[in-house]
Formats: structure tokens, C-alpha cells, sequence
């Protein structure tokens, strides 16, 4: 049982350590069935009493945002909950034997029926397929119809409350005839289903999504973490992030072939990640390094631009960022992305949830760090390794 005190202390403690932050973002990647971790990590995170007031997500990540900053602070994880029940509400064995043989047959199985019958309230096959369909037709770009997740995100998101700017929200996505990647945001933008539709708009699953005259994929084809948004933005805020991730960069050597496709999938949508967060922060370490020297420069050999410079510089904030990263399971293979049954959901939100404790088990990795300190980076699974 847990030490019912001891919980409570620590959730004032986090509650306190994310207050003195200007800005706490959520930062979630794609990953289709994968994304029940990002629910239990969110669910972990406000009952530490921290509620974010930025939200990011590429895919089934925008999804998840979308579900937060459209509801009520009260309602937002008994939305997830009802959302993430509703797309595995489908029984795929009445029995599973232990063992990770039997399990690994039984994840093929629900990754097989996904693929031939859909996911309730997200997406079903097109009655014909788009191989023998007229070029041009409806149906001719696309293996299924996603207008059941348009009827379940009118039905569990608040439109109005998401537009209302209490809570910075934006979705990626990429267009489809210049390749160009974008953001849709609440401060730009007043945002509609097809915003989010739009940004886990995978083809050639799914179709793209026309958005005032354009039409639009899943930004994860060109980035599948929006965590460079948060940090390209031109405001100075301190900011404490959590960046959680579907894929993981770090895995097991494969040995077989369904092992090469699973971790051919993870060396893709993971690394982006990895690459984003290294080089903001030699970026953002190279500019306090060009602060500091400039600050020993005598003020009467600064010309405007040096001063200017010098005052950018001097006032960049602190960036503290927990990186948490799913980590496959050995049963779980390539289609780990799209088995969506209701076993493999409950597990993936518990992992987040799990994840996240033990994040937050960890308070002076999220306190702010001092002015000059640059980009802090706690990636969860490597630095409990250690």
C-alpha cells in the first residue's frame, strides 16, 4: 500500500516545483495505439497537482492534447479514459495463456482484425478498395474513413473552452503538395476538428484533410515531435517540459524479421527527437556562452548590434525538460502501432503512469534551474539506469 503522507507531501512538493515555472508544457509524439501511454502520464502528473498550461502533439499525440485543453481540468483524464475505451472496445480472445508466445499470437491477432475491420469511434475499412477505385474518386487515396473520430471529437472536446486561450494548444501537420510542415495554433488559429484530424492524418491509412483549400497529412512524416515549436517560440519564458515519447531510440538488437521492422520503426519516428533536443541545447548553450563573453567586452567597444545582441542573450530562460520514452514490451512487434485491444491499452497507460511516478520521485531534477544554466535535459529510462 502506499504511504498515503508521504504521496501527499510529495504532490505538494511537485505542485510547488512546476508553479515556479512560467510556462509547464506537455509535449506528445505520435504513435496510433501507443498513445494510452501519454494518458497515463498526464493522469500521473495532475494528481501531483501539476496541470499544464501548454499542449503540443503530432498525430495520436494532438489527439490526447486535444482531449486535455478541451475539457475542464476536472473532466480532462475521465476523457481520456472514455476515449481510449471506446477505440479498444472490441474483445479479441476471451482467454489469454501465459506466456510472451501466446501473447505475442494474440497482439498479431488484434493487429489483423485492426487492419481488416477498423477501431470503433476512430476509423473503418473503405467498402471498396482504393487500388479499384476511379483516380480521383472519394475513397481512391485512402484504405479507411476517418469520419468516426470527427463524430468522437465534437462528442469529448469542448471546441469553444480549446479556443479560449487559457491554454497554449497546438497541433503539427504537413502539406501535402508543397511538403512544407506547419502548426496550428489556438492563438492563430480557431481550432476545428479537422485541425487535429489533419495531424494524424497517416496515409496511405488514412486521407488527407482539407483545411481552408489545402489539404493535409500526419506531420509525423516530416517530425513526429513538436517539441521544437515549444522551444522556436519567441516569448522568454522559464519553461519545465515533458516530452514524451512512442519510440524509442535505444533498443535490442532484432532477431527476426519482425523484430527489424519493429525497431526500423523506432530508429525512425524516435530519432527526430533525439536530434531536436541535442542541438536546441548546443544551440541554446552556444548563446550563454556568447553572453558571457560579450559581458566581459568593455561597454564603450559595443556597437548597437553588440548591445542588442548582449541583451537577447543575457535574458534567455531557463529550460528544464523530463524526457519520457515508452519502451517496448518483448512481446510487442511491429504493429505494435496499431494493435489497439483493450489489454494492450490498460498496459500502456499504466506505463505511462508508472513512468511518470518515478519522474516525479525525483524532485531536484525539476526544479528551475538557475538563470545561465541553459537547457536541462533528464531523459527518464538512461539517468535511473545510472
Amino acid at each position: 500500500m502506499l504511504d498515503q503522507s508521504r504521496d501527499v507531501s510529495m504532490a505538494t512538493d511537485i505542485e510547488e516545483i512546476a508553479a515556479d515555472y512560467d510556462r509547464v508544457a506537455l509535449v506528445f509524439q505520435g504513435g496510433g495505439a501507443l498513445g494510452a501511454y501519454q494518458a497515463g502520464v498526464y493522469e500521473a502528473l495532475v494528481e501531483r497537482g501539476v496541470e499544464p498550461n501548454w499542449l503540443s502533439g503530432v498525430s495520436i499525440g494532438a489527439v490526447n492534447a486535444a482531449i486535455i485543453a478541451g475539457n475542464p481540468p476536472g473532466q480532462r483524464v475521465e476523457r481520456l479514459r472514455e476515449f481510449w475505451e471506446l477505440i479498444s472496445d472490441r474483445k479479441i480472445w476471451l482467454y489469454t495463456p501465459d506466456g510472451d508466445i501466446f501473447r505475442a499470437w494474440r497482439n498479431q491477432w488484434s493487429s489483423l482484425i485492426t487492419t481488416m475491420m477498423g477501431q470503433p469511434g476512430f476509423f473503418v475499412p473503405r467498402q471498396i478498395n482504393p487500388w479499384f477505385q476511379l483516380r480521383g474518386a472519394e475513397g481512391s487515396t485512402s484504405f479507411y474513413d476517418t469520419s468516426l473520430l470527427r463524430e468522437t471529437l465534437l462528442r469529448l472536446v469542448d471546441f469553444d473552452r480549446l479556443n479560449n486561450d487559457d491554454v497554449f494548444f497546438s497541433v503539427g501537420a504537413v502539406n501535402v503538395q508543397t511538403g512544407n510542415f506547419l502548426y496550428f495554433d489556438n492563438h492563430r488559429d480557431t481550432i476545428l476538428p479537422e485541425h487535429v484530424m489533419a495531424s494524424g492524418a497517416l496515409p496511405p491509412a488514412f486521407p488527407a484533410v482539407k483545411i481552408d483549400g489545402e489539404y493535409y497529412w500526419d506531420g509525423g512524416i516530416v517530425s513526429n515531435t513538436p517539441l521544437l515549436y515549444l522551444l522556436s517560440q519567441k516569448e522568454q519564458l522559464s519553461t519545465l517540459a515533458f516530452q514524451v515519447d512512442l519510440f524509442s531510440a535505444n533498443g535490442a538488437l532484432p532477431r527476426d524479421m519482425r523484430d527489424v521492422m519493429a525497431r526500423q520503426k523506432d530508429i525512425i519516428y524516435s530519432s527526430r527527437t533525439r536530434f531536436t533536443t541535442d542541438t536546441y541545447r548546443r544551440n541554446h548553450d552556444f548563446r550563454l556562452r556568447v553572453a558571457k563573453s560579450l559581458s566581459k567586452v568593455p561597454a564603450h567597444l559595443l556597437d548597437e548590434e553588440d548591445r542588442a545582441l548582449l541583451a537577447e542573450v543575457s535574458q534567455i530562460p531557463p529550460v528544464n525538460i523530463a524526457h519520457l520514452i515508452y519502451q517496448q514490451k518483448v512481446y510487442e512487434g511491429d504493429a505494435k502501432d496499431f494493435e489497439f485491444s483493450r489489454t494492450s491499452m490498460l498496459e500502456h497507460w499504466r506505463s505511462g503512469y508508472d513512468d511518470t511516478r518515478r519522474t516525479l520521485s525525483r524532485p531536484d531534477w525539476l526544479r528551475k534551474p538557475a538563470q545561465g544554466h541553459g537547457v536541462i535535459v533528464h531523459d527518464l529510462h538512461r539517468d535511473f539506469d545510472r
